[in-house]
């Protein structure tokens, strides 16, 4: 028989109770048993289950289900009033029945995060779940006999009994220039100790990526300010380009003066940190707002002391941020630092939720975790507004091990990695790229005229001079040209390491390379290469400002240019000391 719990803010008399019996005998012909309880929470009327329904005719109820100015005004009528009880008596008395119907369920279990609940038989996957205490919950486990969700709040707020309902709808993040220079958690609350924020638009942290046909091609480059990257592996707006190695090798970094490089070019920026120390984000934060870079940076900040749920949600949380101003029509770059600590945060909720493990313990749809995330970074067409978003996500390996299981997905997936190694950063060859094991998909469309014309060769013959350094160190005679290749390669490597936080515009990259690779630097000793470098710049801003303005302005390097630049390093050689 069927069973259907009815619970009152006090006992029912024997004329409601026979009108609610009525009511569900309609719906069950077969007959129904019911159970009364008592909840005095709930101030007036009474609510009934009836398996995955629950019928809400409670005052408590109907507050929650006006408008929050009106809930508002008659919660502050009533406190403020004399004689509340008899206040609150009157309203009873005056009660009419409006119940809501919604899906409910019942917790059986509650513990590490994760809610097992019986019932909800209409909920779909990765809807918003809300316990009858206010708690929220996302519903991941579809079963036949239940679902399996986890807690976004409080953990310990849930327990055993209590009653689920499901919303309908999915998380939500507020999105817009409100939250440029702040800092979030994945949840779009504040945790920078800053005045709060209006909230004029939610987003929900999960939405379909742009289709094939709203897509653009990727043809604008996206300079990082890095001499190595913007000259070898380009990126473009649009783009995701993967950051990968072991850990303390400047994956961080790069993504660090991408951001900074941003500054005055129209992009936004959204930096997503999953996982890291707390510690860790004040440093990047504050680097950020030294060189005013928070004024179009938004930062949404999972730490590790956050529970598995947060650090899971926090990468969709910020990809919802920065989908808004991409349809609307601006350039975004999102840094997602890093995948690695995601896809364990996302194993644990898994095995939690008693998922099959597969290869190393992740569940089968780890792949899909981060697929359906980078997919939503594109340059959209002119017909939906032009926008571009640019991700960098961020991915550790383990002893340099890219053939591990979650590295070999996301430079699947992605357009491009930029792989940096533990044995160049020692060697002090920062940034440490390995140019063999890093490639960029979109290649030359993501670079300037000019900048196609320096680093043509740049690429090849670095990788020649890795080779024969490596036989010229066991000491052999070596002949005229193998000599002058490693000479070069000397002064090519000294140009291409760049010190933190110094990113370089595009016009000075290309004459740095111009001058490196017309090999004007062959009587410049390799240990005063990096400060010839450094004092060229400064000296051609003050003294051959139009070979900077030519470059700017017209993305390439003529003959009449390359003219210039030579005599400024003829003159510039005299005073170098």
């Amino acid at each position: 028989m069927h069973t259907i719990k009815i619970i009152s803010a006090s006992a029912l008399d024997a004329a409601s109770r026979h009108k609610i019996e009525a009511f569900f005998a309609a719906k069950h012909p077969e007959g129904a048993e019911f159970v009364y309880e008592i909840n005095e929470s709930l101030i007036g009327g009474f609510m009934a289950v009836d398996g995955d329904n629950y019928y809400d005719a409670t005052f408590k109820g109907q507050l929650t289900r006006l408008k929050k100015a009106e809930a508002a005004e008659t919660v502050q009528k009533l406190s403020g009033a004399k004689g509340i009880a008899e206040q609150i008596r009157k309203k009873i008395y005056e009660y009419k029945v409006d119940y809501g119907v919604a899906c409910a369920g019942l917790v059986t279990f509650a513990g590490d995060g994760i809610v097992k609940i019986n019932g909800l038989s209409g909920v779909r996957y990765g809807e918003l779940l809300e316990l009858e205490n206010g708690t929220r919950a996302i519903a991941l486990n579809l079963e036949e006999n239940g679902v399996g969700a986890i807690i976004l709040d409080d953990e310990s707020a849930a327990a055993a009994g209590d009653m689920v309902r499901s919303t309908g709808a999915i998380v939500g993040v507020p999105v817009g220039e409100c939250l440029l220079g702040r800092v979030v958690d994945p949840l779009g609350n504040p945790i920078d100790d800053l005045p709060g924020f209006d909230v004029k638009k939610m987003r929900p942290i999960e939405a379909p990526a742009p289709q094939i046909t709203d897509r653009d091609q990727v043809n604008v480059p996206l300079q990082t300010g890095i001499l190595a990257i913007d000259s070898m592996t380009p990126v473009g707006r649009g783009q995701r380009e993967l950051i990968i190695g072991d850990r303390q090798t400047g994956k961080t970094a790069i993504a660090v003066d991408t951001i900074l490089n941003q500054k005055g070019k129209g992009v936004l920026c959204v930096y997503v940190a999953i996982g890291q120390k707390a510690s860790t984000v004040s440093g990047i934060v504050n680097i950020l707002k030294e060189h005013g870079a928070m004024a179009y940076t938004a930062v949404v900040c999972s730490t590790a002391k956050d529970s598995a749920p947060l650090q899971y949600i926090a990468p969709y949380a910020g990809c919802a941020i920065a989908e808004e101003f991409m349809y609307a029509g601006k350039d975004v770059l999102i840094v997602y630092d890093d995948l690695s600590k995601h896809a364990v945060a996302y194993r644990s909720m898994s095995l939690l939720l008693k998922r099959p493990p597969g290869r190393e313990a992740y569940p089968g749809d780890i792949f899909y975790l981060h697929s359906r995330l980078l997919e939503r970074a594109a340059k959209l067409s002119a017909e939906r507004g032009g926008g571009s978003m640019t991700a960098l996500p961020i991915v550790e390996t383990l002893a340099g091990d890219i053939s591990a299981y979650i590295p070999t997905n996301v430079i699947s997936i992605t357009d491009g990695q930029i792989y940096l190694e533990s044995e160049l950063f020692n060697a002090g060859i920062r940034p440490a790229i390995n140019v063999g094991l890093s490639v960029s998909r979109v290649g030359g469309k993501a670079q300037i005229k000019a900048m196609k014309k320096v680093s043509g060769k740049l690429r090849l013959d670095l990788s020649q001079y890795r080779e024969l350094a490596v036989f010229a160190q066991f000491g052999s005679e070596l002949d005229a040209t193998t000599q002058n290749m490693l000479a070069q390669g000397e002064r090519t490597t000294e140009t291409l390491k760049q010190d933190q936080y110094a990113p370089l515009d595009i016009e000075h990259q290309v004459i740095l390379l111009y001058v490196t690779m017309k090999e004007m630097l062959k009587d410049v000793q390799v240990k005063d290469v990096r400060r010839f470098n450094t004092g060229f710049s400064a000296y051609l801003d003050t003294n051959y400002p139009a070979i900077l303005e030519s470059i700017r302005t017209a993305r390439d390097i003529t003959m009449d240019t390359g003219m210039q630049i030579d005599e400024a390093v003829g003159k510039y050689k005299t005073t170098f000391k």
